[in-house]
């Protein structure tokens, strides 16, 4: 058995944002009216790339719709053969920015990428899941709202930490769908703003030689 345990599947629907900071208004815009399986607990995902391989702690305690969707792309395959389309470095670190299933066709300019969603096959529609953001002193996540508050980002419980996991999305809160990135320094502009929903713990060298172009070989769960 794996060490964590996925909930039932329930179809997405349109989310109204909520002026409502109860545990039980978070549970009712989150897992269960989610799309993909919430995660219990964490995951490992191991992803080899062109440059070697990586470890990913995917924390579903902290992030469970959004751990949730990642560690169901992953089993889907939906990673493997895709490209690291985004790597900001200049003129200081930011972030290497992947996933985008578009990617896989090798014919796409890198241009065109970064705005590539998952597609569901038995629904035909393009995923979304909402912005997710768990505080130390609240019980369940926050859902589809940007926090911009300095004494709230203070007691987020992922915030952007170099090795730090999150979802892509456009300027939408509630956009993210399969592109993730990797934090290559402490990027606290983007805590509030962006889902982080895990951390690489193993590998960090492997990410900082990650260039555009290179690929994600394979991503698979690690089994206990």
């Amino acid at each position: 058995m794996r060490q964590f345990r996925l909930l039932a599947l329930l179809l997405l629907v349109p989310l109204v944002v909520s002026c409502s900071s109860s545990n039980s208004a978070g549970l009712s815009q989150g897992c269960a009216n989610a799309a993909a399986a919430c995660l219990q607990g964490k995951a490992l995902v191991e992803m080899t790339t062109s440059k070697g391989a990586i470890t990913i702690e995917v924390d579903g305690d902290a992030a469970p719709l959004t751990a949730g969707n990642f560690v169901d792309l992953v089993g889907r395959g939906v990673y493997d053969g895709t490209m690291f389309h985004r790597v900001v470095r200049e003129p200081v670190p930011f972030v290497v920015q992947g996933g985008d299933p578009t990617s896989k066709d090798r014919s796409t300019f890198t241009s065109q990428l970064g705005s590539g969603s998952f597609v569901d096959p038995e629904s035909g529609q393009a995923r979304m899941i909402p912005l997710e953001l768990k505080f130390t002193d609240e019980e369940a996540p926050r859902y589809g709202r940007v926090v911009t508050n300095p004494s709230e980002l203070g007691k987020l419980a992922l915030m952007h930490e170099r090795g730090a996991v999150a979802m892509a999305r456009s300027q939408s809160p509630d956009s993210a769908s399969a592109q993730f990135y990797v934090a290559l320094k402490p990027l606290p502009e983007l805590d509030g703003r962006y889902a982080v929903f895990g951390r690489v713990t193993k590998g960090l060298e492997v990410v900082d030689a990650i260039r555009q172009g290179d690929r994600i070989t394979k991503a698979v769960l690690e089994q206990p």
